[in-house]
Order: structure tokens, then sequence, then C-alpha cells
């Protein structure tokens, strides 16, 4: 219990420094794999790419902003090292093909998904398991877990967090090698032969994340996986593309998309004449046929008047047991909203966590509880045991910065 209460106050402590570098405030950092070079949160690839940059100082990674085949049609590359961190990938067929011409050259091919397209599995000759668990299964999920290179084994790179689950089957042994493991002893990292070049797969991307790197001496991890490809690339690209693609249907790309129209003279000349005559419509058509806009009312504050009404009603009703249960229903929910704490189960640890996260001391806490608990209990609720519920909970409010 204490092992794993020390593993979570951990994770809490890498976020809360990642947010502070964001200027986020005191607000919970975002768990969203996006894997993006500029995102310093837990799973972003800031780290990844930093170190990339020390790794290949003399050479500057250029990104990559569209898809592979377009990339490919513009480079003639033979000894290159390509980059691709993201939560899924989605290719097309012609994305495949360009990536095993790539490949072929002699260039390095370089994927972490979690979740790889069949297409370019199916290319490779394997399959792959998968495993998401939902951000709603934290708690109970959440554990040590570790992968291993499969040339030091003696070696593990872990930390706190979802276990490596993923990883690779049917492999075909005569192309592709093993380059590393889970706990489990699966494979997750495969390299596949292809011509002069290799293409690396990695079904484990958290392990390049910003988390999975800051944790003790993790960032020898990518060091050891990167090291497999050319020392001295001829360039270096990294992938900024295929790390926002939710679908492969957003990765086809259509002849009526921008850069498809500029491709062709005619077509070209076309949408810059639409555009002037568009232009022009709007700067002399528009001025007869606007109207004129109305000033809309500012809106009105009704704070007050709730106020006196739910006084109206106090007085009226004098009904604190329901008073008090509101009251014990919102400081609860603020609780939930604010502290991630499950206020179902209020014991020791409950206080505990709820000081810490707070700032407030654990027997204020604790005697707020005590009042709560009084309260639930009785059948009625005194004028004195209501205020002194109020003044604490105010008390609470104010001691945590809430704002009314």
């Amino acid at each position: 219990m204490k092992k794993r209460f020390a593993h979570i106050v951990l994770l809490c402590t890498v976020m809360v420094l990642l947010n502070a570098c964001t200027g986020g405030g005191s607000k919970m950092p975002s768990l969203k794999e996006t894997y993006s070079k500029k995102d310093t949160k837990p799973f972003g690839a800031a780290i990844a790419y930093r170190q990339l940059e020390s790794m290949y100082a003399g050479n500057n990674i250029q990104d990559k902003k569209q898809h592979f085949k377009e990339t490919w049609d513009n480079i003639s590359d033979t000894g290159s090292l390509y980059i691709c961190l993201a939560p899924k990938l989605f290719v097309t067929e012609e994305d495949v093909e360009a990536m095993m011409e790539y490949v072929h050259a002699g260039n390095s091919l370089f994927i972490a998904a979690g979740s790889i397209d069949e297409l370019l599995l199916d290319e490779v000759g394997c399959s792959a398991v998968y495993t998401s668990p939902a951000i709603e299964n934290m708690v109970g999920k959440m554990q040590p877990t570790n992968v291993f290179s499969a040339f030091q084994p003696e070696f593990k790179y872990g930390y706190y967090y979802y276990p490596f689950e993923n990883y690779f089957t049917s492999i075909d042994s005569s192309n592709t090698r093993v380059l590393g493991y889970n706990d489990n002893k699966k494979p997750n990292s495969i390299v596949y032969f292809h011509g002069k070049g290799r293409l690396y797969l990695q079904c484990e991307p958290r392990a390049f994340s910003n988390y999975f790197l800051l944790k003790d001496n993790n960032y020898q991890y990518l060091k050891n996986t990167v090291a497999f490809t050319h020392s001295e690339p001829e360039h270096v690209y990294w992938d900024d593309y295929y790390n926002k693609l939710t679908s492969r249907k957003n990765s086809k790309r259509s002849f009526s998309t921008f850069s498809e129209i500029m491709k062709h003279p005619p077509l070209k000349a076309a949408f810059w004449l639409a555009l002037i005559l568009l232009l022009l419509y709007i700067l002399f058509g528009g001025k007869r046929v606007q109207r004129i806009i109305q000033q809309l009312k500012p809106n009105e504050n009704t704070t007050v008047t709730f106020t006196e009404t739910i006084g109206r009603l106090y007085l009226q009703k004098k009904d604190n047991k329901n008073i008090a249960d509101k009251m014990i229903t919102y400081f609860n929910e603020y609780i939930r909203n604010t502290y991630f704490l499950n206020t179902n189960h209020v014991n020791d640890d409950f206080i505990l966590m709820l000081s810490r996260k707070s700032g407030v001391d654990k027997d204020k806490i604790d005697t707020i509880y005590r009042t709560i608990a009084t309260a639930q209990k009785s059948n009625e609720v005194n004028d004195y045991q209501l205020l002194s519920l109020q003044e604490q909970i105010q008390h609470f409010y104010k001691n945590t910065g809430k704002k009314y």
C-alpha cells in the first residue's frame, strides 16, 4: 500500500512540474496522448524531440507536416532517419508503398504508435495485440510497468502508470528481429529488414513520452533504441502529421484540396479569380444590404435576487436539515471535481489526501467531516449546528482560494 501511494505521489509530482512549465497554474495537466514536439504535458514529446536534437546536434531536424507519399516524392535520400510518434497510426496504400520504397533505398523509418494500421503490418508480415484502458479506470489499474531491450535484458526501464501490454504476434523471423519486450516477455519492438534499409516498429509510444523519459534513467531507452539506426544519418525527419490523424479516412487526399488546386495552373487561375470576385462582391454589395446590428442588452446580475429568494424561503420554511444537506452535497461535489477524490468513503486516508491536496490542516478537515456526519445522522439540525457547519465550510473555501 505504501509503495503504491509513493508511486501515485511521484506521478502527481511529475504532472505538477510539467504543468508549471506551461503556466497551467494549479489545474491537473491533460493526460491526452499527443506526442507533439510542442506539448510539455505528461504525454507530449517535447523531451524526446530535445533529446534527438542533442543526439544529432550537427544535423537539423526537419519537421514534416504532410503525408509520407508527398515527403518521399520530394526527397531522394539513401541514408536518412524518419521518426514518427503517434497515439494511433493511420495510413493509406500510397503511404505504405512510399514507406517501403523509402526503406528499400537504404533509409531508416522509426514508428512508435499505440495502434499501427493493418495496411502497414500486413506489408511487414505480422500482427499486433492492443489494450486501451480508459482514463476513468485509472485507479486500481495503474502499477509499476517496464520495457526491456532484447540486447540488454538485465536493464529495465519503467514508471508507474498503465501497464505496457501491447505486443506483436505472427512475426516472420526470416526478415524481422525482436528488439524489445514488455513485462510479460511479449515483443513490443521489432525491426523489419527491407532492401538496404530498416523499418522499426514500436507499439508502446508512451515509452517515449515526457512522463516516461523524465523518470530516473529512462532517457537511455530512447538513446538505445535509436542507436540501431544510422549513427550519422543523411537527414533527420520528425513527423508532425500522423500524430494528428484520428482515422484512415482523414489521411486520404482529395483532388479538391488547396494543395492539389495549386498544382494545376488553370485551376489555380480560376481559384484566384473566384476569390477576387467574391471579395469585390463582399466589399461593394455588402454595404447596400447590411442591416443595422441591434445592441444586445447586458446580462442581468441575478445573484442578489437569488440570494433574497433563498433567504425568504429559509425564514418561511425554517428547514435547517434540508439546507444542511444541500450544503454538504455542494461541498462534496466541489471536493470531487477539484481534487478528484471519492467522497463516498471518508476515512483517515481520505482526510490525509484531501489535506495534502488542499493545503488545509488535517485536524480542520477531520472536524468538518465529523460535523457533516453528525448533521447527516440527525433528523433535525438546530441553528447553532447549521451556523457551525457553514463557518467550517467557508473557512475551508477561504484557505483553498476558492472564488465565489
